[in-house]
């Protein structure tokens, strides 16, 4: 019992001799000051990422990375989302499936995020998909294909969500574009990959609806160095135009090789390319290419009516002063991590299926990519309104339609 009473003796013992002493001015006594306590800790809301930061697709997934955190960074200086800071996990899957995978299964299990962002290609984010749902964990892909929110049935995958348009809206545009350019014939050129094989399926999906005749069908290796032989086949054919389907390197490839062959065929590529860093791939070869891109690389251009200018503006110029030259990709990462926010809001929590609940009722968003208007039967929410067409002219991009 002593040893229990000794303590509060001691106290006793303070208090008395500091009631005693009172002020050495002659004022009343002060009270003894509380020992200071440390302010609760708020826990934070955990999103994960899966970015090819490295890798083939770098030029994709790094400024995705680099969006996302200054995105987070401006958002917890605000105070976050209810009150919580946000917490981004961000793993590098250098564009690996296998990677993507082993990955995917570490967000959901060790650091239990409420949410995924990414992947960033069309291939990592199919091989995700049922690992994802499975989990009962939202995810917004940064990826094209729109097989990725859509199912073989034709029902969007509930837990699943993407920000790009998908291909089947860039398709769409650009068979519009030959309709009123009076090109009947074309020629297509895929990448042996998922983001190919999906725009492949959707360019001869859709090609009837446009009255669009395939004249030829060529395929090429991501790696390829050389695509002469495609294109030599494709030379003798009646196309009118070539459309190619890849991204990275391999495009700039087929315009120098469409320019050293003396090919007249008017060459389009996919958004997949929507960068600077595709017009200095293509040196001297870039000039007189088309495609349907995004309206953030010709921001400045936009009228000032067009509902999407002033955010674009505002992130081109915090991107660029901060990281360098902006992107399209890094784009996508940033509406995926505004919708994330904006349905935690919504949810008042960070809790999954409260999430994914309210990312099928966002309305109106304005973003970088286009007017999201999400609903449990589009996950995307995106038209083909979101593309604008584009040309290569002098070296940089300009709105032709």
């Amino acid at each position: 019992m002593v040893r229990n009473l000794a303590p509060a003796m001691a106290l006793l013992f303070v208090l008395a001799v500091a009631a005693c002493q009172g002020d050495r001015s002659g004022g009343a006594p002060k009270p003894p000051v509380a020992a200071p306590t440390a302010p609760p800790t708020v826990k934070p809301y955990r999103i994960g990422a899966l970015l090819a930061v490295t890798g083939p697709a770098s030029s994709l997934g790094l400024p995705e990375k680099q969006t996302l955190e200054m995105l987070a960074e401006e958002i917890n200086a605000r105070g976050g989302v209810n009150g919580h800071p946000l917490e981004l996990i961000i793993y590098d899957t250098e564009g690996d499936e296998t990677k993507t995978v082993t990955l995917a299964k570490r967000l959901i299990s060790k650091d239990r995020v409420t949410a995924i962002i990414g992947p960033t290609r069309s291939g990592t984010s199919m091989a995700i998909l049922d690992l994802v749902s499975n989990a009962r964990i939202p995810l917004i892909s940064l990826a094209l294909s729109y097989q990725i929110v859509t199912d073989p049935s034709g029902s969007q995958r509930k837990w699943i969500f993407k920000t790009p348009a998908s291909d089947s809206a860039s398709v769409e545009k650009i068979y519009a574009f030959f309709n009123r350019r009076g090109i009947q014939k074309i020629a297509l050129m895929t990448v042996s990959n998922g983001y190919g094989d999906s725009g492949r399926s959707e360019l001869l999906r859709l090609a009837p609806n446009f009255g669009i005749e395939v004249a030829a069908d060529e395929r090429f290796g991501d790696e390829d160095v050389d695509m002469t032989a495609q294109l030599t086949k494709i030379k003798g054919s009646p196309a009118q135009a070539i459309v190619v389907w890849a991204t990275q390197k391999a495009p700039a490839i087929i315009a120098r090789n469409h320019r050293t062959l003396g090919l007249t065929q008017l060459l389009v590529q996919s958004q997949g390319v929507a960068t600077k860093t595709f017009i200095e791939l293509c040196g001297d070869a870039a000039d007189g290419q088309v495609l349907p891109g995004g309206r953030l690389i010709v921001a400045e251009q936009l009228p000032d009516t067009d509902p999407q200018k002033k955010i674009l503006l505002a992130y081109k110029h915090r991107f660029e002063a901060r990281y360098g030259p902006v992107s399209v990709f890094g784009g996508h990462a940033y509406d995926a991590l505004m919708l994330l926010t904006m349905a935690m809001t919504r949810a008042g929590s960070d809790d999954p299926t409260r999430v994914r609940d309210a990312l099928e009722e966002i309305k109106g968003f304005v973003g970088i990519d286009g007017v999201f208007n999400l609903s449990p039967a589009d996950h995307c929410g995106l038209t083909r309104d979101a593309f604008i067409m584009l040309k290569i002219e002098k070296g940089d991009w300009r709105i032709i339609e």
